[in-house]
């Protein structure tokens, strides 16, 4: 992707231009970047491979992908050979980076994060289940993140873990249960959506007594009142008298 700049104090290491060749030394070539000053591309930095004749790898009027190494006062130092994404000095570890898996071993998985060399994963650090396999969780062209566990610039190797870089699974339960809305209650600690069923008196169980009475009067077709045996100021023996009464008539009835 082709960077605008105004001035080459706008410039950043590794910006990406577009430049073209106005002339070729032994030592390199100049280009055309735009600016007041010229880009500057060393013969070291034409291309990966050494380069004995700057004439074999650009010629003049040639438009080239370029990006910037430094900025100066008089020029801006370019290479055309893709830096690389971390370079060894800008790595640390705690640091997230991502990345996609290149190669897999039985005992981990290599990821290529734009560094000098792919960093590793080891089959412990892919999950926080276990896992046996890398084949497992894993294939090659899938894009992960990861964090940087370890880097040894001396022996050229980069840890990482896939699983520092990953909540752990009771952590997201628990976000889970936090963001789902609880259900609310009332004052007096009842649930708002409980509803209260009000029971219908119960009538009280008819004695006896009661029922034959009861069928006493549908046979006769007459109604009787009776008092309540409960009720206030009525005699005792008013009540048997009567009670005894009732009956016979029940009696003759039948």
């Amino acid at each position: 992707m082709e960077t605008t700049i105004a001035a080459p104090e706008a410039l950043q290491p590794k910006a990406h231009l577009t430049g073209k060749v106005i002339k070729t030394t032994i030592a390199g070539a100049i280009l055309d970047i735009g600016l007041k000053v010229p880009g500057v591309v060393h013969i070291s930095q034409l291309r990966k491979d050494p380069v004995n004749r700057v004439e074999d790898v650009v010629q003049i009027g040639q438009a080239v992908d370029v990006w910037v190494r430094r900025v100066r006062d008089d020029r801006v130092e370019l290479t055309m050979v893709e830096p690389l994404g971390l370079e060894w000095r800008e790595m640390s570890a705690g640091m997230l980076v991502k990345g996609k898996v290149e190669r897999l071993e039985t005992y981990g998985a290599f990821v290529d994060i734009g560094a000098e060399r792919p960093g590793l994963v080891h089959v412990s650090e892919m999950s926080h289940d276990y896992v046996k396999n890398p084949a497992e969780v894993l294939k090659v062209g899938d894009e992960v993140e990861a964090k940087v566990l370890d880097v040894d610039r001396r022996k050229k190797q980069i840890r990482l873990s896939i699983k520092a870089a990953t909540p752990k699974p009771e952590e997201v339960l628990a976000e889970v249960n936090k963001s789902e809305p609880r259900k609310g209650r009332g004052r007096k600690g009842k649930k708002e959506t409980e509803e209260v069923v009000e029971e219908e008196p119960k009538e009280p169980e008819q004695t006896a007594f009661q029922i034959a009475f009861q069928k006493a009067q549908e046979r006769s077709g007459k109604t009787i009142v009776v008092k309540s045996r409960k009720s206030r100021g009525a005699p005792k023996e008013r009540e048997d008298i009567f009670e005894r009464t009732l009956k016979n008539r029940i009696t003759e009835e039948k």
